[in-house]
């Protein structure tokens, strides 16, 4: 199946291609590979790597996964959100560890899209994600201090407690690498869009840095000595894995692997809204993981596709997955010609690009509408997500944020909505419906929301006193779901009902309940006949049967 969807792809994509596209997937692929050899590089450098290792992961990235991937747009490679996590994991397990780790997520990411299970990913709710890019950025900003300052504080394992150190250890910046970061800040956020448009800005800005850097002849620390090769020596080998300790990578293979999925699928998202070319997303997760499963056996880090060099494919006028090829095969040329410079570039340089990178990942237009609009949930979602990030493991940061948002919602959905109403007999005889009139004792009851073990305790309550009632209706038409809890609660009213010589009536209810209530012997138990199309039918029928409670 996987095999026919990418075959598939390739159809909907070469059909007609011809000299005029290509010429267009080089340009934008050239295009794309100079927006991404500063970031490569960076985020090789954050990653606790170093810039060779994140321009391997590029160039196998663009090459594999883009062969591999389930749209025509998708460019992968090292990310910020990824470096962010590796950062942290590097602390703890060593490069070999988050090799290791980037092996086993890659096959877990495989098996995902195998399985066809990469809706699920879509389930973690928006605020949620939202919080824990932000809580990313805050790391990959606060992890970049240090080089931007020319300092070394004491190693930690939390950005938060990074962040305190700076307040708590005294330090003395060095002028001349905080002089350097400031000329590539400068330069990215005062640079017109229209030229960064034609030259990346962060590119320009590493240039004019090393130059300066170089003419002046500062002694800052820089990127040194940078292979040209795809296979570097420090690098996973099948001999160095550790098969009886596999258990102690669980935390950082979940964690690669969730942020893997969501992010390339998010770049997918981005991708499909700019183009109009829906991404299958498993097929992508398949190619995430057959990459993420390869790229260690190289001395890469852990990839995942990238939503801002995708975004520029898509804007340079990329027709096709040639676009990541073709950026792969820049990335490549550059680290045979232009070794000598990039050796030379200051790593304060690199800390610019990546901290005007972090403030400008955070998803500002999603967070100014949800405090603007005062979306609690989403606002108390966002927040903890983004705290739980920067003082907690990454893993638990997600799992917090989503147990808080499906709990928030969960308590939505179960605010049962329940009106129980005498019969307007005036209202019935406008509708053009007879009744006797005489029975006072029937009510009606609608219901709104699933019925489901949350909101069980409210359906209880709303029927406690039914002293006087002979015939309830339920009229369940906005009732889109039951479980058995649900089923439960009605068979209990039912037997309350039954008891008092009282009889209980549906009116409105939806094929999928109805089908759940046959299957827990619900109709069988009240029967058919009690089952109605509207409740004025009910009405009609409960006056029919006689009351009695009523007094003629």
């Amino acid at each position: 199946m996987p095999r026919r969807s990418l075959a598939r792809l390739y159809q909907d994509e070469f059909t007609n291609y011809s000299l005029a596209k290509f010429q267009q997937d080089l340009l934008a692929g050239f295009t794309v590979a100079a927006v991404a050899l500063p970031l490569a590089l960076a985020f090789g450098v954050a990653s606790g790597a170093t810039a060779a290792a994140g321009l391997v992961t590029a160039i196998l990235a663009g090459t594999i996964i883009g062969l591999l991937g389930g749209a025509p747009y998708q460019i992968s490679g090292p990310t910020g959100a990824m470096s962010a996590v590796l950062i942290v994991l590097v602390n703890r397990y060593g490069l070999e560890g988050i090799w290791i780790a980037g092996l086993f997520s890659g096959l877990l990411l495989l098996i995902i899209g195998i399985l066809r299970l990469g809706r699920f990913i879509a389930f973690i709710p928006s605020a949620v994600i939202s919080g824990f890019t932000s809580g990313i950025a805050l790391i990959i900003f606060i992890g970049q201090i240090d080089n931007f300052l020319g300092v070394k504080t004491p190693a930690v394992e939390t950005a938060a407690q990074k962040l305190i150190g700076y307040f708590s250890t005294p330090f003395t910046p060095e002028i001349h690498s905080l002089t350097l970061g400031l000329v590539v800040i400068a330069t990215m956020i005062f640079m017109p869009t229209k030229w960064s448009a034609k030259f990346p800005s962060s590119l320009l800005g590493i240039i004019l840095a090393t130059l300066l850097n170089y003419i002046l002849n500062w002694s800052v620390p820089s990127i040194g000595v940078i292979p040209q090769t795809l296979i570097l020596q420090d690098r996973l080998t099948f001999n160095s894995i550790p098969w009886n300790e596999l258990t102690d990578f669980i935390a950082p293979i979940l964690t690669i692997t969730a942020l893997g999925a969501v992010e390339s699928l998010l770049s997918g998202a981005v991708g499909s809204n700019m183009t109009g070319i829906r991404m299958q997303a498993n097929q992508e997760l398949i190619a995430q993981g057959i990459g993420n499963m390869l790229i260690p056996f190289f001395g890469g880090v852990p990839a995942t596709a990238a939503i801002a060099r995708s975004s520029v494919g898509i804007k340079s006028g990329g027709q096709t997955r040639m676009v990541s090829i073709i950026h792969a095969i820049g990335l490549l040329l550059s680290m045979f010609l232009l070794t000598s410079f990039m050796e030379k570039i200051p790593l304060a340089a690199l800390a610019g690009v990546l901290m005007v990178t972090a403030v400008r990942m955070n998803e500002w237009s999603a967070i100014q509408f949800m405090f603007g609009k005062r979306f609690k949930t989403d606002m108390i979602a966002f927040t903890i997500t983004m705290i739980a990030t920067i003082v907690l493991d990454l893993t638990q940061a997600i799992l917090i944020g989503s147990f808080l948002a499906g709990a928030v919602f969960l308590n939505k959905i179960a605010s049962m909505d329940i009106k129980v109403q005498e019969v307007d007999i005036e209202r019935l005889k406008q509708k053009g419906i007879e009744t006797q009139g005489k029975c006072k004792h029937v009510k009606v009851a609608f219901l709104t929301s699933p019925l489901f073990f949350a909101a069980t305790g409210q359906f209880n309550e709303s029927f406690a006193d039914l002293k006087e009632t002979h015939a309830l209706i339920l009229s369940m038409r906005g009732v889109p779901l039951i479980d058995t809890a649900g089923l439960e609660a009605i068979h209990r009213l039912h037997e309350r009902l039954h008891k008092q010589n009282g009889i209980l009536m549906f009116a409105g209810v939806n094929e999928n309940v109805k089908q759940m209530m046959a299957r827990g012997g619900l109709i069988k138990t009240i029967g058919e006949e009690n089952f109605f199309w509207s409740s004025d039918q009910a009405i009609v029928q409960a006056e029919k049967r006689g009351c009695v409670f009523c007094s003629d």
